[in-house]
């Protein structure tokens, strides 16, 4: 796990916005993948696995329970 990678899930997190949720996406494919900034022939298939981990990150954080809290709401989308 990275540890630069912050818990984005109510209470730990109360707002989490798509900023968050970009960075923690970007963070998880840099280790995945070992690039920081990966080199041009790479940089489509980097950009779209964070684009993929992004929403999976959304759709997880909306269909989480908190105790007491019920299902968190989605995150926002991007404009």
């Amino acid at each position: 796990m990275c540890r630069s990678i912050k818990t984005l899930r109510p209470p730990m997190t109360p707002e989490v916005d798509d900023e968050d949720i970009r960075a923690a996406a970007l963070q998880y494919v840099r280790k995945v993948s070992g690039f920081r900034a990966p080199a041009a022939h790479n940089r489509t298939a980097f950009e779209q696995a964070v684009d993929a981990v992004a929403e999976a990150t959304r759709q997880l954080l909306g269909e989480l329970e908190v105790r007491g809290r019920g299902p968190s709401r989605p995150a926002s989308t991007p404009s």
